[in-house]
């Protein structure tokens, strides 16, 4: 059997009920719980982790699936193979934040988009700031949280644009990545965090998030 016909022999309706409520009913599941996906993916994922190049037909054969487990396997294929993208995929990375779009594929992207742009910098200018004035919430959310893994790395005006480009809403995804991005970097540089907060109004949520290491 190929991946395909593994994951689906292995639909477990209660789980798929369960899992698709978790995610307020916005995809179908299989009902494939993470720990036993990971174990159903292993060869698969083994068989391919020193391939020289993304097959991007198999990963949006996976988003063209209506159960989010495809999209899942997808998103840990891609990681898989993280060093071997280039910056012309970011129109492909685009491409999936805006398909089947939830915070949960979104945030799984947030590690291949910093990657990218550590070892690509400039785009940042190219991509990220597109991404900040996008009218996408999950474009913004990626350029708001894509450093969230950097530390003493992070480029604190890019953040900061990303912020306060974005800051002047009601919507609780990008208030929540505000307030995330802002509590991760205060685990490297709390005085900054301050100031930040101190300086600009933020909402209550985001304020709320970012304080909680302060």
């Amino acid at each position: 059997m190929n991946i395909f016909e593994i994951f689906c022999a292995s639909k477990n309706e209660e789980n798929s009920i369960k899992m698709a409520s978790y995610m307020k009913n916005k995809f179908p599941f299989l009902g494939i719980p993470k720990p036993e996906r990971a174990r159903l993916s292993g060869d698969f994922l083994k068989q391919h982790k020193k391939d020289t190049a993304i097959d991007w037909e198999f990963i949006f054969k996976c988003y063209d699936m209506q159960e989010r487990e495809y999209h899942y396997l997808a998103l840990d294929y891609l990681m898989l193979l993280i060093k071997q993208l280039v910056p012309e995929d970011m129109s492909r990375i685009e491409k999936l934040i805006t398909t089947n779009s939830w915070w949960d594929s979104t945030d799984s992207l947030d590690a291949v988009v910093g990657d990218m742009c550590l070892r690509y910098p400039k785009l940042k200018e190219i991509v990220i700031q597109k991404w900040i004035d996008s009218d996408n919430i999950w474009l913004k959310r990626v350029a708001i949280d894509f450093q969230l893994q950097y530390k003493e790395k992070t480029d604190v005006d890019i953040l900061s644009k990303a912020i306060l480009s974005n800051c002047n809403t009601d919507e609780f995804f990008i208030n929540k990545a505000i307030g995330w991005s802002l509590r991760e970097y205060s685990k490297t540089d709390k005085e900054w965090v301050r100031n930040f907060l101190k300086g600009n109004k933020l909402s209550t949520l985001s304020v709320r998030e970012a304080s909680k290491y302060l």
